[in-house]
């Protein structure tokens, strides 16, 4: 059996161009999940709304933040981590889950690791624990999605690197494909990658196209049922330009 080859850096850099929920749209197009898989449902927030849509591959660890160490004052800082962080393919996504109950005592994300994690090839981080520092954090571009805001760092430490994690009622493995934006985040079949453009495109023409009819004096409940079949009826594999290279 032939793998399907990785997706190429331009093609990562195309799906910046489309926003969380019609990726999600497009996906669901293909059918190879069910409706209500591969995207977080609570747990946090997007912290910059402005910022454009993230993508990139995961890189995963657990933290603690709520207790102190049994012998001084601080837990060390690792480094060993990062060497995880430097394995998975660029663009990357930190995702942290914070495994206190309640999770986000203190904060890890805050303007100094934000700046290490972009010059580590970052480009945002995904936790149900907590950031702060959100002026300088901002002003680097990175994004952050939070469960809320803390304004401590606590005892907040890396307890595991490069296994599973859990946010947001999303598990997510290293390497996995990330998509987000403010609307939040959904992890992306690598082998659809090359398919997503063309089928986002055509779904949004056909959404366009129900916004100018509802717009068009006298239209009649009969083309709005037409054109909402045409939309939830939409197959990409059988779409007439679903061969045609997309071009932003």
């Amino acid at each position: 059996m032939v793998l399907p080859s990785p997706p190429t850096a331009v093609q990562i850099q195309q799906l910046k161009f489309f926003e969380t929920c019609l990726i999600a749209d497009a996906i669901e197009s293909f059918g190879v999940r069910l409706r209500n898989e591969g995207f977080a449902t609570a747990g946090f927030r997007c912290l910059f709304k402005n910022l454009p849509p993230m993508v990139g591959y995961a890189a995963t660890c657990k933290v603690r933040s709520a207790d102190p160490p049994i012998v001084g004052s601080r837990y060390e800082e690792r480094t060993d981590w990062w060497k995880h962080i430097a394995s998975i393919p660029a663009p990357r996504v930190l995702v942290m889950q914070d495994v206190d109950d309640p999770p986000g005592t203190g904060a890890f994300l805050g303007k100094v690791h934000v700046n290490i994690l972009l010059a580590m090839g970052c480009v945002g981080a995904i936790t149900n624990g907590t950031a702060r520092e959100l002026s300088g954090i901002e002003e680097s571009g990175f994004q952050v999605f939070a469960g809320r805001l803390a304004i401590s760092r606590a005892y907040i430490h890396v307890i595991e690197y490069g296994g599973p994690v859990e946010v947001g009622n999303l598990t997510i493995h290293p390497g996995d494909l990330i998509h987000g934006d403010r609307h939040g985040v959904i992890t992306v079949p690598k082998d659809l990658v090359p398919k997503l453009p063309d089928a986002a495109r055509a779904i949004g023409e056909k959404k366009q196209r129900l916004i100018d009819l509802s717009r068009k004096p006298g239209t009649t409940p009969e083309e709005f049922s037409r054109g909402i079949k045409d939309l939830l009826d939409f197959n990409p594999d059988s779409h007439p330009d679903g061969a045609k290279p997309w071009k932003r």
